[in-house]
């Protein structure tokens, strides 16, 4: 199962907390991928957090992706390899 998805805030925080909403949705529609939320989720507090302060002409900008493979073992998920993609960069604000 696979996701991908992009958000951008005023600051930081505004993105972070777009990206743990984008990760709920993720894992509601996908089960499987609370495996992977807390590892995907913190990576993006580490990108995010190496990033400087926007300003007010500027925007935070975060792309995620990621996927799992598993197998069933009885009634237990087993990931297999799992992988996670994510960026943070500042950018102009978009004109309305």
């Amino acid at each position: 199962m696979s996701y991908s998805f992009n958000v951008r805030g005023a600051t930081k925080a505004e993105a972070m907390e777009k990206v743990v909403a984008e990760l709920d949705k993720v894992v509601a529609a996908q089960p499987v991928h609370s495996a992977d939320r807390a590892q995907a989720q913190a990576a993006a507090e580490a990108f995010i957090g190496l990033i400087p302060d926007s300003n007010e002409n500027q925007e935070v900008a975060v792309t995620a992706s990621g996927w799992v493979s598993w197998d069933l073992a009885g009634s237990d998920t087993v990931v297999k390899a799992a992988s996670a993609n994510v960026s943070a960069s500042l950018v102009a604000k978009e004109k309305a």
